[in-house]
């Protein structure tokens, strides 16, 4: 049995997660996945493998960034050496391992990037690590979910670089370690519950109600709309944020948080704003940039019932309207268009990657997918 020593975690290996895990799970039916959409993820993840450079990147060193192709393969069920893309998948997996720094930090870009890829890259290697059997994740997770543990700031949050501090950044550094977090989980890890508790505390802070102080009594909170904010001040929030800090509580099984309701109001707003369909034709728009996309797709997964029913088949049917198709060109067909702050190549294959990480949700086959409500993560009641 493999284990990892890091602090109190101790490895158990689940009974349905073992080193050659295959998910049996399939999409609910026709309103999950359609012909359309299945031929738009194999499409899209055509293009990531025709497009991905001989050492395993996209014109570009950043481990984030790769750590999403290789997540966009391994949602598909492309693993590692094995199946249509396993040898892209390979490559990827092969690039994030061989260029983490000693300490287990995930990131070949400046400092400012250390814990936005970290947690990224940490994140994707915890689900490779239980789709897998190279012997070479273990360790690096080991020496990764370490460095997110020691650089925890006081109050629960994290810096973008890689140190602790008094006080945490942003909601969008404490999102990319939950998700970490919760990975290391769903592969067989018990997590320290001091980090998590402490984490908690700082997400709840990054909410802010529109019409009463956030600092008034839950009680009043609840009486007005409100959303998650890039920053604990408040100010304007974001669809970005509001689906991030919906990620978080539900990555660290604050499933019954009365914060969750608020926010994805706005965010099923927004997908009925911005993602109908008819708005898109061929010309490799997503509906939200790659960022909020991302998260998005996750949040609406996350809380499932009618808020997955009723609004994921209108942010897939978009992204399948608006990828570009040029069959005889394979460095334009079956990618979507950046539309955020990457730019050239690297934001193009961004954008593709969470296309189809989007698309390819349904399947579950990601550990992470798979998982029900972790009730160890709760946080006790005192």
């Amino acid at each position: 049995m493999k284990r990892i020593s890091f602090l109190c975690w101790t490895l158990t290996i689940a009974l349905l997660l073992n080193p050659c895990w295959v998910s049996t799970a399939r999409a609910e039916g026709d309103w999950e996945i359609t012909p359309e959409s299945q031929q738009a993820l194999d499409r899209g993840l055509k293009w990531l493998a025709a497009n991905q450079a001989p050492e395993g990147n996209w014109t570009s060193n950043d481990l984030g960034l790769v750590s999403t192709g290789l997540l966009a393969f391994l949602a598909a069920g492309e693993l590692p050496g094995r199946g249509e893309h396993g040898e892209a998948a390979q490559r990827a997996l092969n690039y994030v391992i061989s260029h983490a720094k000693p300490s287990g930090l995930l990131n070949m870009s400046n400092e400012r990037r250390d814990m936005y890829n970290h947690g990224l890259s940490t994140f994707v290697l915890g689900q490779a690590y239980g789709m897998s059997d190279d012997r070479r994740i273990g360790p690096l997770l080991d020496r990764a979910l370490k460095l997110i543990a020691q650089t925890q700031c006081k109050d629960g949050g994290w810096d973008y670089v890689a140190r602790p501090q008094p006080h945490g950044h942003d909601l969008s550094l404490a999102v990319m370690q939950a998700k970490a977090l919760r990975s290391a989980v769903d592969s067989g890890l018990e997590v320290p519950p001091e980090v998590i508790e402490l984490a908690i505390q700082s997400v709840r802070e990054h909410y802010s109600p529109n019409g009463c102080s956030r600092h008034a009594s839950e009680e009043e909170q609840q009486k007005h709309p409100g959303q998650f904010t890039y920053n604990k001040g408040g100010g304007q929030g974001t669809i970005a944020m509001a689906a991030a800090g919906v990620v978080c509580l539900q990555e660290f099984a604050q499933y019954d948080d009365w914060r969750i309701e608020k926010n994805m109001e706005a965010i099923t707003k927004a997908i009925r704003e911005k993602a109908a369909p008819d708005k898109f034709s061929g010309n490799g728009r997503v509906p939200f940039d790659a960022y909020t996309l991302y998260y998005v797709g996750q949040a609406l997964y996350q809380v499932g019932g009618d808020h997955w029913k009723q609004n994921y088949p209108l942010l897939r049917d978009s992204l399948v309207a608006g990828q570009q198709h040029a069959p005889n060109d394979p460095a334009v067909d079956g990618v979507w268009h950046t539309g955020g702050r990457v730019g050239g190549k690297p934001g193009e294959m961004y954008s593709t990657a969470v296309a189809c990480f989007v698309l390819a949700m349904p399947n579950r086959y990601l550990p992470i997918l798979q998982e029900g409500k972790i009730e160890s993560l709760r946080k006790k009641e005192k």
